[in-house]
């Protein structure tokens, strides 16, 4: 598979910075883009202090404009969304108090935004990892605090069809504990890839530990490991966009630049990976002509777009891309 995939740019998210961390999905025909945290004043380096947003833009039409449709119920960013037939499903993440376990529902309909919520988390999550696999979400991974030395290795599912029962604990992943991994859906299976654990450091600061494995959860057949990532992708979009039947791996940070000074940071890698879950193999398909991690890759109206993001360490971007996959003839 070739990805020759035209990228272009839909209008900017309106915040000077842009945002990290934000939920997006597709309801009622538009792109929503909610929460999130930036540095608005100084960057981290210099004692900026981060901050979390409650506000929710709608994009009508690729060619429209922004509006500010309405708020969250408090600041947050950092978790997973997921959008279904109900709404764009928001799933734990952190603010500025510490991190949450709500999960609720984004829904725009006839010109309104309404919220409506679900059976919380077991427990409170930020920088997880989720995806939709027919009528069940699932989660992975992800860290309770944070100031946390270690991350989570928590499997979590919420039946849409049943959800009542709230969310359900599985049997994890056969590897190590994880965040920021991509999550992806694709053959009615789950998908992990990549991530980063942590531990403590001389210090007793938390390290990060880089991650390139990658794992298959099928209901009903549990887990299997399968190829290692080319490279390391931590935070790359996420769930993974599937195009022709390939998960797409869309840059990420694979740790190279950790102990750069921040001033002198290049960006993410810009490589695409192309995972074929029939052959258990990857592929480098392309370049993407941004570098944006911690965000989450939505498919609307047969493009795939990825709104905003971290460009470099402390450094945010209103940009919002798109593409149109080419499928062979």
């Amino acid at each position: 598979m070739t990805l020759s995939s035209r990228w272009n740019q839909l209008p900017p998210i309106p915040d000077y910075e842009g945002f990290a961390g934000s939920f997006a999905g597709v309801s009622g025909g538009v792109l929503v883009v909610a929460g999130g945290a930036n540095f608005p004043d100084k960057r981290p380096w210099e004692g900026g202090t981060k901050v979390w947003y409650d506000s929710v833009f709608v994009l009508e039409k690729p060619d429209g404009v922004w509006k500010l449709a309405g708020k969250l119920s408090r600041p947050l960013g950092y978790g997973v969304s997921v959008t279904t037939k109900a709404g764009i499903v928001c799933i734990g993440g952190s603010s500025a108090q510490g991190h949450h376990a709500d999960v609720f529902v984004l829904n725009w309909h006839d010109g309104k935004l309404a919220t409506t919520p679900l059976p919380s988390l077991p427990r409170p999550c930020a920088n997880m990892s989720g995806a939709l696999v027919g009528n069940t979400i699932y989660v992975a991974g992800g860290v309770a605090t944070s100031d946390a030395r270690a991350v989570l290795k928590a499997f979590w599912m919420l039946d849409l069809a049943n959800i009542k029962t709230g969310w359900h604990e599985l049997e994890p992943w056969p590897g190590r504990e994880r965040m920021l991994a991509t999550a992806g859906a694709c053959d009615g299976s789950f998908f992990l890839f990549s991530g980063a654990a942590l531990r403590a450091g001389a210090d007793g600061k938390p390290v990060r530990e880089w991650l390139r494995d990658a794992y298959r959860y099928t209901p009903g057949q549990g887990w299997k490991r399968i190829a290692d990532l080319p490279r390391i992708s931590v935070a790359a979009p996420s769930p993974a966009p599937v195009v022709n039947n390939k998960l797409l791996v869309l840059g990420g940070d694979t740790g190279a630049q950790v102990n750069t000074p921040p001033t002198e940071h290049k960006g993410f890698p810009r490589d695409v990976l192309a995972y074929d879950a029939k052959s258990d193999t990857w592929r480098v398909a392309g370049e993407v002509p941004f570098s944006l991690v911690t965000t989450t890759a939505v498919e609307w109206n047969g493009r795939i777009v990825v709104p905003g993001g971290e460009a470099r360490p402390g450094v945010r971007s209103p940009e919002v891309w798109t593409f149109h996959p080419t499928h062979p003839h």
